[in-house]
C-alpha cells in the first residue's frame, strides 16, 4: 500500500485557507499603520479591523461593539471568568462542566484559590451535562455558568440553548467556548441566550493570534490586562491587524459554506466511524452518535497504548491525536475521557481523527486500510491481553 499523508487533527489546528492568507498579505506591510493612531495609516488598519468585527458579529446575530478580539480561546477563556469575577465579587460561585477544555478548568481552579466556590457538574457516558445537578446548584449565589458548546475531544454537541434559558432566567452568567463548534454549526447567541462567547481563528482555517470573546450589552467585565485601553477598554495591547483581518475574512468563507460543508464533513466521519467499528473488534465511540460536531471521531482501542499508536500511524503518514492538542504532552489520561466513565487504561487507548476542508474521501479509505493493520501488530506487542 503507497503510502499517503493524512492530516486529521483539524480539532488541534487548522491550515490557513489560501484565502485567508492573501487577503491577510496586505497588512504586513503595504498597510501596517497602528490602529491608535489618527493618521491615514492608522484609519485604514482601524477600518479593517472594523471590518471584521463587523462579520463576527454578524456570524453570531451579535453587535459590532459586543466583540472584543483577544490573541486566543485561552485568553478569552480568561478573560469570561476572571473578568466577570473582578467586576461582581458579590457573587462567589462558578459552575463549569467536568469536560471543560483546560483553560476554562485552570481558570475555575485559578478562581478557586481565591475564595469561590467551583461546581464541576458531571456528565453521562456520551458527554452530556446533568441538567437536573445544574438546575439544582444555579442559585442566587452563582456568578456564571461555563459549559463547552462542542467538545474539542469526544465532539459531544450541548444544548446551548436550554443552558442558556435557565441561566437567563435565574440572573445568572451564561458563558460558553465555541472554540470547536464555530464555523461548523449555526450559532445565535440571541436565541441561545449567551451572555459571553469563545471563538478561535486557528481552528477555522484562519491564522494563529487571533480569537473573540462576545459580551453581551451590560454584562459586568472587568480587563484582565491593563494598558492603552483597546477593545473597549477589555484587552489592552497593541492590535494583530494581519490576524483579525484572517479571522474575519475565515469566518466569511465557513458561513458561507457551512451547510455543504457539514453535511460532505458529517458522510465522511460516519464512513470513518462505521469503517473503524466494522473493521476492528474490541473498540467503541466516545461521545454521542449524532450529536456530535461534523467533523469529529474519538475512538478506544482496548489493549493498545495511544500514544504508540499515535506513533506508528505518523510513521504509516496519518497524523491524528490522543486528545486535547494544548495539553498532549501530558501523561495523565484525559479528563474528558474519565469523566464520560472510561478508565484510565481506556483513556489511555483512545484516538481522536478531527477532519477538515481539505479531507478526502480517498484519506478516509487509506486510514480504513492502515488502521486495521497498526492496530493489530500493537496488540501483538501489548502487555495487555484479551480476556478469554
Amino acid at each position: 500500500m503507497k503510502k499517503q499523508n493524512v492530516y486529521l487533527d483539524y480539532a488541534a489546528t487548522t491550515p490557513v485557507d489560501p484565502r485567508v492568507l492573501k487577503t491577510m498579505l496586505p497588512y504586513f506591510g503595504q498597510y501596517y499603520g497602528n490602529t491608535m493612531s489618527l493618521h491615514a495609516e492608522g484609519v485604514k488598519t482601524s477600518e479593517a479591523v472594523e471590518k471584521a468585527r463587523e462579520i463576527m458579529a454578524k456570524a453570531l446575530n451579535a453587535d459590532s461593539e459586543e466583540i472584543v478580539f483577544t490573541g486566543s480561546a485561552t485568553e478569552s477563556n480568561n478573560l469570561a471568568l476572571k473578568g466577570l469575577a473582578e467586576a461582581n465579587p458579590e457573587k462567589k460561585k462558578i459552575i463549569i462542566s467536568s469536560v471543560e477544555h483546560d483553560c476554562v478548568r485552570n481558570s475555575a481552579i485559578w478562581l478557586r484559590g481565591k475564595g469561590y466556590k467551583v461546581v464541576m457538574l458531571p456528565v453521562d457516558k456520551k458527554g452530556f451535562i446533568d441538567f437536573e445537578i445544574l438546575k439544582k446548584e444555579a442559585d442566587k449565589e452563582t456568578l456564571v455558568v461555563s459549559i463547552i458548546h462542542g467538545s474539542n475531544e469526544v465532539g459531544t454537541i450541548q444544548d446551548i440553548r436550554r443552558i442558556g434559558e435557565l441561566c437567563r432566567e435565574r440572573g445568572i452568567y451564561f458563558h460558553t467556548d465555541a472554540s470547536q463548534s464555530f464555523g461548523k454549526v449555526p450559532i445565535d447567541v440571541k436565541e441561545m441566550k449567551i451572555d459571553l462567547l469563545t471563538a478561535s481563528s486557528h481552528k477555522i482555517y484562519g491564522p494563529k493570534g487571533a480569537a473573540i470573546l462576545y459580551v453581551r450589552e451590560n454584562v459586568k467585565i472587568n480587563p484582565i490586562m491593563h494598558g492603552g485601553g483597546h477593545e473597549g477598554g477589555l484587552r489592552s495591547s497593541t492590535v494583530n491587524v494581519p490576524a483579525i483581518v484572517g479571522m474575519g475574512k475565515a469566518t466569511e468563507i465557513c458561513v458561507k459554506n457551512m451547510k455543504n460543508e457539514s453535511e460532505r464533513l458529517s458522510k465522511l466521519r460516519d464512513k470513518l466511524i462505521n469503517g473503524i467499528l466494522k473493521s476492528i473488534d474490541d473498540c467503541w465511540l466516545n461521545g454521542d452518535e449524532k450529536k456530535r460536531l461534523p467533523n469529529n471521531v474519538n475512538v478506544s482501542f482496548e489493549r493498545v497504548e495511544g500514544e504508540s499508536l499515535l506513533m506508528e500511524l505518523s510513521n504509516k503518514g496519518i497524523m491524528c491525536s490522543t486528545g486535547s492538542a494544548c495539553s498532549s504532552n501530558n501523561l495523565e489520561p484525559s479528563h474528558v475521557l474519565l469523566a464520560l466513565g472510561l478508565s484510565a487504561p481506556e483513556a489511555h487507548g483512545s484516538l481522536r481523527f478531527s477532519l477538515g476542508r481539505f479531507t478526502t474521501e480517498s484519506e478516509i479509505n487509506y486510514v480504513l486500510k492502515t488502521l486495521p493493520i497498526v492496530v493489530k501488530k500493537m496488540r501483538k506487542m501489548s502487555p495487555f491481553k484479551k480476556n478469554d
